[in-house]
């Protein structure tokens, strides 16, 4: 286990944690992680809403007749959890979106002018993934993928598979996420891959010219495309330089022939669509890892769970600081006090060292109104009032940047 391994943190900093009575593969989130889950949801959200997508909320089971449509139940069953009888029907635990975004398109007639048609959904997905690769966050059987799927036009399915990746580009940047590289994912030999060759040479071809545009360097991967289509990966690597697909861009000609999706064109006729598959910050459970071990536990300001710790110095100044943390909740600062009960100022300043804040209450604070403040990169500002401590916090979290002081 390297030195800022994401299981280790998630204990250390009380984020998460798992229980054989739960089972293998199925982490639950405690409050501090739910706070950073919750806090990536919304990120993601507003920017997918930025750009043109509209949020559904689909059901984490169908019938295995669904699946036997879209191909998973023929092409995918062994990554399936084992379907259940309710009466005469059999129901599946799904093991992606993409079957209900296509079933929620084709609710209702569609015309081209809604074209693309962008739907978003941060949805809970099952693998039922060996035991043998479970770990932590990054592999886990119970999945929350931040998924979407463009219905769209051929000619359009180019030009929104670039987007999706700018989006991407664009959210990386935020989060502070470096690709190790972008890779072409491609079919391999075997039977795990809709056998249909034309499909396949036209959705690869989109997805080349959707790089070359980008001006991206890419690698091809045979064997690793889903097996609908091919996809572009962005691959992270962690602090072992283990490898692993964070986001993806796909377009699949499969499904919308499955479902037998289509449109009113401009003509007057129907056509079938393109559907673009794609993640922007892939399975919450897979991002939070990564960041973990990027940032060591140290999340930039918007996204720490604790963005200040109050400090009583004695029991004599607790009342203070119970005072400071209502109005830095009231303020929008997300605060806690690390009371005297909890060990010498010293052992509660090295347990709060991921905090980005620290403000510190002796007696000359308790009864003045300035507060020594303590950064967790070891500096310490001038002594200021508490409204320029908060503004402080909520300029940071707004900018979504790195600095801690400016």
């Amino acid at each position: 286990m390297h030195e800022h391994d994401h299981r280790r943190l998630g204990r250390e900093l009380d984020l998460f944690g798992t229980d054989p009575l739960m089972g293998a593969g199925l982490p639950y989130w405690l409050p501090d992680g739910a706070v950073v889950r919750h806090t990536l949801e919304e990120y993601v959200r507003e920017v997918e809403r930025a750009a043109g997508y509209r949020h559904v909320y689909s059901p984490v089971l169908g019938k295995r007749e669904l699946y036997e449509i879209s191909g998973h139940w023929d092409l995918y069953s062994d990554d399936m959890f084992p379907p259940m009888r309710l009466g005469a029907e059999e129901v599946v635990l799904r093991p992606s979106l993409c079957p209900h975004h296509a079933l929620i398109f084709r609710s209702r007639g569609r015309s081209y002018r809604e074209l693309p048609y962008r739907v978003a959904e941060l949805g809970g997905m099952y693998r039922s993934e060996p035991s043998g690769v479970l770990g932590g966050l990054t592999r886990v059987r119970a999945i929350q993928l931040n998924d979407a799927h463009i219905f769209c036009t051929l000619d359009q399915a180019v030009a929104e598979a670039r987007a999706a990746l700018e989006l991407i580009a664009r959210a990386h940047a935020d989060l502070g996420i470096r690709a190790a590289r972008y890779r072409l994912s491609l079919p391999g030999e075997g039977g795990k891959y809709v056998a249909d060759p034309g499909l396949w040479r036209r959705a690869t071809a989109m997805l080349r010219r959707v790089l070359a545009e980008a001006g991206i360097a890419y690698e091809e991967a045979p064997g690793e495309a889903a097996f609908y289509g091919p996809k572009i990966d962005v691959q992270v690597a962690d602090g072992a330089g283990r490898e692993s697909t964070l986001s993806t861009v796909q377009i699949d000609l499969h499904q919308p022939e499955r479902f037998a999706l289509s449109y009113v064109g401009a003509d007057g006729a129907r056509h079938r669509p393109v559907m673009v598959h794609r993640s922007v910050i892939g399975s919450v459970e897979r991002v939070v890892a990564h960041l973990l071990e990027q940032h060591g536990g140290a999340f930039p300001v918007w996204l720490a769970p604790v963005q200040l710790v109050v400090l009583p110095v004695a029991a004599a100044q607790e009342e203070r600081a119970w005072e400071v943390l209502a109005e830095a909740r009231a303020a929008g600062v997300r605060a806690e006090v690390a009371g005297v009960e909890e060990g010498t100022l010293g052992a509660r300043i090295r347990v709060a060292r991921h905090v980005p804040y620290q403000a510190v209450i002796g007696p000359r604070e308790a009864v003045g109104g300035h507060l020594s403040v303590r950064l967790r990169d070891g500096r310490r500002p001038s002594p200021v009032p508490l409204p320029a401590l908060l503004d402080q916090a909520l300029a940071a979290t707004r900018s979504r940047g790195a600095a801690l002081w400016d």
